[in-house]
């Protein structure tokens, strides 16, 4: 990046750049509105929030590093080595610069376009809001050769900017604890969270440096835990990472750098020999898992020219049927990242794109990045091409398939599987399906459930592994095609063959009842598996839980308790005394259907998972490598987060 800097308006750059759009009254009462939720996830918003403003300074070309510090207190701390936040007098506000900044929702440089050609950040809600919603945070500035800082408390500043020393640094420090009146749920925060949104953003801008730190944990040498995130390649880079778990099908990774109408587009594509279609696209660093022109002019372009060749070579002639959009997508694993200065965002979150030029100008990319490979890599276009004509041929066998699905699941209770055990409620909102490990622990479920709300569906052992099976497999499986029938979803359209169809969707949580082993650990991810890949609209749109039966039972007298972890149940031994009893739980089955309604399925005891992407590209990466062929890495994910037992070398 520092070969390329780019003296963009860079003496322009002042308190005048600096445009607050409105007031921020409403970011405490009402913090969902602007950072997705008070959770997990909407904590480490908070660190996103003020990293991408540095992100903008690195996108202007005046920042090469960036460092992420948690603190022993779980409080965050941010630098960079960028041209620091401008502290002189605001005109309009009659304040510094640097305290609008911090106190104005949607102020900030990235709105004025004499500043930032482009900006990341989640539509202008800034660093302000992350101030907002901290109970202190600490800005200081080095710039033009002094130090300036500022303290806030929940957004209202201690004291007017002040000067504290001299400096040739520069660069921007921001030092926050997020609020515990706000996050009431979680204050600490998750290092590999962190770390894959860091690393993320270090493929997505080549030649930034992006540093982790960790100051809760110490390695054996003393240091602090830590890593670093650059990258020279960018999405080539990602894509090797990416699909690092998975065979390729070519040597190289497909790729284009360029600008197009205007617009800058980066794409990287390649082939693999699994049956998935893993396709990913940012805006400005944000990942629109929504899609949009951005990914439909991908999908336009790959398609259009890898059709012309196929057709040209020959290989299509014995075909008997079209080949469809599809079939090109099958075993593909692509990147398409665009800068646009003024994003328009649509969909249910806000992550579709709009803007109709993107769509031209990264069809027109993909067109010339593929055409020019295909022409210099006969073999590898070849062996595409050869994998997109099994793909067309599985596709027709799948069709057939799912139409058997789709026959099964029609408005009568009579298409609905012989083993479910169906609810009398007809409100879909009200009513919950468990999928439970098992005849015999189906049988417990069924006694002890309400039949009001509560639905049961057995499993017989472990479900196919979907991540390693071709599409027809998928739909010709038993446990599947109940799955399908009793929740009454359909999947394919006109438009796309994979949509899902949730309109007729007959229970709005869905719940994973696995015994708390390493077995059933394995059912879960199998069953989390087929959703992500088949059914990932469900999990996005919150409807997939995971039920937490206990692990122990304590006993002494007339004195009963439940643990769910060794912990808790260490504690509650010592709470009892001498002469406690323990039972573990190994099994679903080891319960009575009494116990199971009052510790897993009873609405007012129980605690239940809710299944969320916090990275759609990282849950990628997970699942096929928890669930495909590479065993190394599978082992030592495994080993680093097994709580059941060591995995045998």
């Amino acid at each position: 990046m520092s070969e390329k800097r780019e003296e963009f308006n860079k003496d322009n750059y002042s308190a005048d750049s600096i445009q607050a759009l409105e007031g921020m009254e409403h970011v405490r009462m009402r913090p969902s509105m602007y950072i997705g939720d008070v959770g997990t996830r909407g904590l480490h918003h908070l660190v996103y929030e003020v990293v991408d403003n540095s992100i903008d300074e690195a996108l202007a070309g005046h920042c090469d590093n960036i460092t992420v510090t948690i603190n022993e207190d779980n409080s965050i701390t941010t630098e960079d080595d960028g041209r620091g936040i401008p502290v002189d007098l605001h005109k309009k506000e009659g304040v510094s610069a640097l305290e609008v900044v911090m106190t104005k929702i949607g102020a900030g440089g990235k709105f004025d376009k004499d500043s930032y050609k482009v900006s990341g950040g989640l539509h202008g809600v800034g660093v302000s809001c992350v101030n907002a919603l901290s109970e202190h945070l600490k800005a200081t500035v080095y710039r033009k050769g002094k130090v300036y800082e500022q303290e806030y408390e929940r957004g209202k500043a201690m004291y007017p900017v002040k000067q504290t020393g001299d400096t040739d640094k520069r660069g921007t420090t921001v030092t926050f604890k997020p609020d515990p009146t706000i996050f009431t749920q979680t204050l600490e925060y998750s290092y590999d969270t962190l770390a894959s949104r860091l690393r993320e953003l270090a493929y997505l801008n080549k030649g930034i440096t992006i540093h982790l730190v960790d100051k809760r944990h110490k390695k054996d040498d003393g240091e602090f835990e830590g890593e670093t995130f650059h990258s020279t390649e960018g999405l080539k880079e990602f894509i090797k990472f990416l699909d690092g778990n998975r065979e390729p099908l070519m040597k190289d990774v497909i790729a284009f750098e360029g600008e197009k109408n205007g617009v800058p587009v980066e794409v990287a594509m390649v082939y693999n020999t699994s049956y998935a279609e893993n396709l990913h696209s940012y805006v400005n660093n944000i990942n629109t898992h929504e899609g949009g022109t951005h990914l439909s002019g991908f999908r336009r372009g790959l398609t259009h020219t890898l059709k012309k060749y196929a057709d040209e070579s020959g290989m299509l002639d014995k075909l008997k049927f079209d080949i469809a959009g599809d079939d090109f997508r099958e075993g593909l694993t692509a990147i398409v990242s665009v800068k646009v200065q003024e994003p328009q965002f649509e969909g249910q979150t806000k992550t579709k794109l709009g803007n109709r030029e993107v769509s031209a100008a990264v069809s027109q990319s993909v067109s010339e990045m593929l055409t020019d490979y295909l022409e210099e890599h006969p073999d590898d276009a070849k062996i595409i091409v050869q994998k997109v004509i099994l793909a067309a041929q599985a596709r027709h066998a799948a069709q057939k398939a799912r139409e058997m699905v789709q026959r099964k699941t029609v408005m009568s209770i009579g298409g609905l599987p012989g083993k479910l055990s169906d609810c009398s409620e007809q409100d879909p909102a009200k009513c919950e399906v468990f999928l439970v490990e098992g005849d015999s622990a189906g049988g417990t479920a069924k006694q002890g459930r309400d039949r009001a709300f509560q639905a049961i569906l057995p499993l017989r052992g472990k479900i196919l592994n979907v991540e390693k099976a071709m599409t027809h497999k998928v739909f010709e499986n038993e446990e599947i095609k109940n799955i399908f029938t009793a929740l009454g979803v359909t999947i394919g359209t006109e438009e796309d063959s994979k949509a899902l169809n949730l309109s007729k969707l007959r229970y709005h949580k869905v719940v994973i009842m696995c015994d708390a082993d390493i077995d059933g650990s394995h059912i879960a991810t199998l069953i989390l598996t087929f959703f992500f890949r088949y059914m990932k609209e469900l999990v996005e749109n919150g409807h997939i839980y995971i039920a937490t039966p206990p692990l122990y039972l304590v006993k002494k007298g007339a004195k009963k308790q439940y643990a769910w972890s060794d912990k808790e149940r260490d504690e509650i031994i010592e709470g009892f005394g001498d002469g406690a009893k323990i039972q573990r739980y190994k099994g679903l089955g080891e319960m009575n259907a009494e116990q199971l309604w009052d510790t897993t399925m009873n609405p007012e005891f129980r605690t239940m998972r809710l299944v969320q992407i916090e990275n759609g590209v990282e849950a990628d990466r997970v699942f096929s490598m928890l669930m495909g062929d590479e065993v190394p890495p599978r082992r030592e994910f495994i080993e680093k987060n097994a709580i059941y037992a060591n995995i045998d070398a």
